[in-house]
């Protein structure tokens, strides 16, 4: 007749020390998941606190908030009946640990430390926890005071054990476990749980989520079971965005899936899946002889026979359906880049209590990246609005300030909190000028066009008045020194601009809050040092800072039409040029001809020395196998000068990174210096070695190649 049971994990748009909001998220997910039937509810990791507290986690006090929460849930009657996995720090022995509580009817079962703790990229979970070194070991855990006189119980087990249901078995993982060579899933199924838990705190990357999900199906695929994932979704108070993306999946196969981009902060997928199709999956595994090897090494059970999670096994119930199979949802890199950073701008604008966004609208694509990234985040905050998201529309009303006010467009939403100026100068074009005008009349910023021409020429003035010399630009006659300062200062004003205007704009309309300014700085930029230190790259957030230009390009295309802006064509076709060299019959400003490398060059360049780790001599020898064959064609020394040359750029432009803004993570490659990638500021940015090693490897090749040509000719 079936073994069905209905399950439920959930995305939870959790704080950092939002303690009592973390505490209300949770206990409504708790609400939700009970109404849909289910006998078990997952939540993301450390939900309780909130993942991204960061160096508050060496705060005992953040401990005894955590406990304090976790005993209202407990005590709350609403979130009885069903069994909990509820994610929380706990301090045991002195030691801090990552752990899972699991609970049922206000009765505390199992504390389940991480085994495996997230160490690398943006995570330094070491610098905070202790992993549970021992699996299948458990201790003691003596409870809280207030804690043991709630449930009656003065200790529980600590450690790494099973539950032991009427029916089945569970067991937890928790994020990074599931990525490691050998995953706890896979002594556990052998320990025959049918059930796994995996509640995460992952963060948004582009493309990574079909690697989640692709582990995910594996891990069944190969073990047979059900796998509950869940996850944080939305920003945690950082730079990271969670994507959400919880699932069930039971022997492989998708049956729940949630979204990973939305501004709801609260989304429970559930599911009813027959545990017979796992005892029957695992009956076809011929490799299930291994199972008979644990019994030497068994997990301690935490028996909990009170619990059922399939409660009509006995019984033919017709209104107890198993969940369709469905093919999983991955969103293509550009609906990402909508959507990801437009859901982090959302969160950051509605918890910093501020009254809008200001962007340097320059008339590029970058600057337009980001404008239409604010753009989306109007549509999804106007969308949810319609769809009765009564959070969202209070949020919109606190920070317009206007009570009654219900918007009846996106464009409405950005009149009153996304502020665009065009700041112009004698060096800009008409062109751009123009362009930026329309993008913020199509989206709906309220736009502002200027010209700093007067704040530049007195300031070089007063420079000439201080040294009495006057600096002219490069093409006029002037050293390479006189243009990049008069270049920069150009820019340098921008930035003090946009916080004069982030002030004052809103007090001219009679509004009482700043607002946040934009940063439009992408990757690759950043990467190279291409921008001014302290210019419009100087900012309070910027959504790009992680994206790299071809993706962006692929944006800007795809937004052309998914957004309804054809303006953006525009944008497109332009030329990229920062605009602060005077234009003549002979020169036009380029960005890939100032960089002295193009941005298909920059990704590359990035990854290799990121993502595969090479420093000058290992990336010229990658290169070298790729760029010397078609389509590039490139000779090995032409290969040599291009890596030379950046090598020297990224480490003399590496302070740069030190003060950039906080960016949206979205590349694998950043060179965030704030935490992702962690440099020396000052090195020699010749890299000698590294010259010589590749200088006689680019001798090697020309002379073999010379040979080479010499025995063809003397065969011919």
């Amino acid at each position: 007749m079936g073994r069905f049971t209905t399950i439920a994990t959930c995305n939870l748009n959790q704080w950092a020390l939002d303690f009592e909001g973390n505490r209300d998220r949770i206990v409504e997910s708790i609400r939700q998941a009970k109404a849909a039937g289910a006998q078990l509810r997952v939540g993301p990791e450390l939900e309780v606190c909130g993942y991204g507290c960061l160096d508050h986690f060496a705060e005992t006090e953040l401990y005894d908030n955590c406990w304090i929460m976790y005993e209202e849930i407990l005590a709350n009657k609403e979130t009885h009946g069903i069994l909990l996995d509820i994610g929380m720090p706990v301090i045991h022995n002195s030691i801090k640990y990552n752990c899972r509580l699991i609970s049922y009817d206000g009765k505390i079962l199992l504390i389940r430390p991480k085994l495996y703790l997230a160490n690398d990229g943006n995570y330094r979970e070491m610098r905070y926890f202790t992993p549970w070194c021992k699996p299948k070991y458990w201790e003691t855990y003596q409870l809280p005071d207030s804690v043991a006189r709630l449930t009656g119980d003065h200790s529980v087990p600590i450690g790494d054990c099973i539950i032991n249901t009427a029916d089945t078995r569970i067991g937890c993982e928790t994020c990074e476990e599931l990525f490691t060579p050998q995953s706890p899933h896979i002594s556990m199924a052998l320990a025959g749980v049918e059930i796994f838990t995996n509640s995460s705190g992952s963060h948004h990357e582009l493309r990574k989520l079909i690697t989640r999900l692709e582990l995910i199906t594996e891990a069944t695929k190969k073990c047979g079971g059900v796998y509950l994932y869940a996850n944080q979704r939305g920003c945690d108070g950082d730079r990271l965005y969670y994507d959400g993306s919880a699932c069930i999946i039971i022997n492989g196969d998708v049956v729940g899936q949630g979204h990973s981009f939305s501004i709801d902060d609260i989304e429970v997928v559930t599911a009813t899946v027959d545990l017979d199709e796992v005892r029957a999956y695992r009956h076809q595994i011929s490799s299930n002889y291994q199972s008979a090897r644990v019994a030497d090494d068994p997990y301690h059970t935490i028996d909990a026979f009170n619990v059922y999670m399939c409660p009509s096994a006995h019984e033919f119930d017709p209104m107890v359906t198993p969940s369709n199979r469905r093919k999983a949802v991955i969103p293509e890199p550009a609906v990402e880049i909508a959507k990801g950073p437009a859901c982090w701008l959302w969160d950051y604008l509605r918890r910093s209590k501020t009254g809008g966004f200001f962007l340097p609208l320059s008339g590029g694509l970058d600057s337009c990246s980001t404008a239409v990234i604010v753009h989306s985040m109007c549509r999804m905050v106007y969308d949810a609005i319609k769809a009765g998201n009564k959070q969202a529309l209070q949020d919109v009303r606190d920070l317009t300030r206007i009570e009654d006010f219900t918007p009846d467009s996106p464009q409405a939403i950005a009149k009153e909190l996304f502020y665009t100026s065009y700041m112009g100068t004698q060096n800009s074009s008409k062109e751009t000028r123009e362009r930026a005008k329309q993008l913020a009349s199509d989206i709906g910023s309220y736009h502002i066009d200027i010209d700093i021409d007067t704040i530049v020429s007195s300031v070089v003035s007063l420079f000439e008045v201080a040294t009495g010399k006057r600096p002219v630009f490069k093409v006029f006659g002037g050293s390479s020194t006189e243009n990049l300062a008069l270049q920069n200062i150009q820019a340098r004003l921008r930035m003090v601009m946009s916080y004069l205007f982030a002030q004052l704009l809103p007090w001219t309309r009679s509004k009482p809050s700043g607002l946040l300014v934009l940063g439009s700085a992408n990757v690759d930029e950043c990467l190279r040092g291409y921008l001014t230190k302290y210019d419009c790259s100087s900012a309070d957030i910027n959504p790009i800072g992680g994206v790299s230009k071809n993706d962006l390009k692929k944006f800007i295309s795809w937004a052309e039409t998914a957004l309804e802006l054809p303006i953006l064509r525009q944008f497109l076709d332009a030329t990229p040029t920062a605009e602060l060299e005077p234009t003549t019959d002979t020169y036009v400003q380029s960005d890939e001809a100032d960089m002295g490398m193009t941005y298909d060059e920059l990704s590359a360049f990035g990854r290799l020395r990121k993502v595969e780790k090479c420093g000058p001599t290992s990336m010229f020898i990658k290169l070298y196998h790729q760029w010397s064959q078609p389509p590039y064609n490139l000779s090995a020394r032409q290969i040599a000068e291009k890596v030379q040359r950046f090598f020297f750029f990224y480490a003399v432009n590496r302070h740069k990174m030190t003060t950039i803004t906080p960016s949206y993570h979205a590349e694998a490659y950043s060179p965030d210096d704030n935490r992702f990638d962690l440099r020396p500021i000052l090195v020699n940015p010749y890299f000698p070695l590294a010259r010589k090693r590749i200088a006689k490897l680019v001798d090697e090749i020309e002379s073999r190649h010379t040979e080479f040509e010499r025995a063809l000719n003397s065969v011919e």
